[in-house]
């Protein structure tokens, strides 16, 4: 599942910074939003969102392809990959204590394992929170100091990845090979449920401290990714995602 990682990493840092063209640093203009805009709030064939920006993951492949459309009475976004690597991202800032349990809806059509990734998933979601750099280990510190030194950006303190995994154990963790700081959840796993539209809900509080055995800060950004390094197209569907606190639960 790295491949699409090299947005947040790769081994050598001079490799990293040919490969990634943006990350998760809101940009000078991005509005602070307590919420998550919803899709279905729009018609169908409206341009994507103002609040979900375009999100490139490597200048070395084209970006995916995304737009809205309508499936089963409500407005929600198409994804369409080919050999692409690329998604949208929301900055906002939520206290996840308070509204820890983000829900969403998506529908996978396929799966995309290759010879060099036998367990990768063409989906993710990506919640990134801040936190105090400075405490982190030694190591990780010299790694984000050489990626912004390298790509003139910060990569977020810590971030849950959350994906339909081929192989890997559903709601198992799965470490990232080139940082501590960014842990893969498998909300779904394997082709059984593919095709159909599926709710998820995570309490992203519980996850990161079972992820990284520390208390969570804020959630400064999700994002939604859509990848494949297949030739063949592959299709899914991203519908409405929305924090709440627990009393909503």
């Amino acid at each position: 599942m790295n491949r699409i990682l090299l947005y947040f990493a790769v081994p050598a840092v001079a490799a990293l910074a040919a490969a990634c063209a943006t990350t998760p640093t809101p940009p000078p203009d991005a509005a602070v939003l307590s919420r998550l805009t919803a899709f279905s709030a729009f018609e169908p064939g409206a341009p994507i969102p103002q609040a979900w920006r375009p999100w490139s993951l490597s200048r070395f492949k084209p970006a995916s392809h995304y737009e809205m459309v309508e499936e089963s009475g409500s407005t929600v976004v198409k994804a369409r990959a080919q050999s692409s690597a690329s998604g949208l991202i929301h900055y906002l800032e939520v206290d996840s204590r308070a509204s820890p349990f983000l829900s969403w809806r998506w529908k996978v059509m396929d799966l995309a394992p290759s010879a060099s990734s036998p367990d990768d998933s063409p989906v993710r979601v990506v919640v990134s929170f801040s936190g105090d750099v400075e405490r982190l280990p030694f190591g990780d510190r010299l790694f984000y100091d050489q990626f912004r030194l390298f790509t003139g950006q910060q990569l977020p303190y810590a971030a849950l990845m959350y994906v339909w995994g081929s192989r890997t154990r559903q709601d198992g963790i799965v470490p990232n090979g080139y940082t501590s700081r960014i842990k893969i959840i498998a909300v779904e796993s394997g082709r059984e449920k593919l095709g159909t539209w599926l709710t998820e809900t995570r309490d992203v509080e519980a996850d990161f401290r079972r992820a990284f055995g520390e208390e969570p800060g804020k959630i400064t950004s999700v994002g939604i990714l859509t990848e494949t390094e297949e030739s063949r197209a592959l299709e899914a569907y991203y519908g409405d995602l929305a924090f709440r606190g627990r009393e909503g639960r």
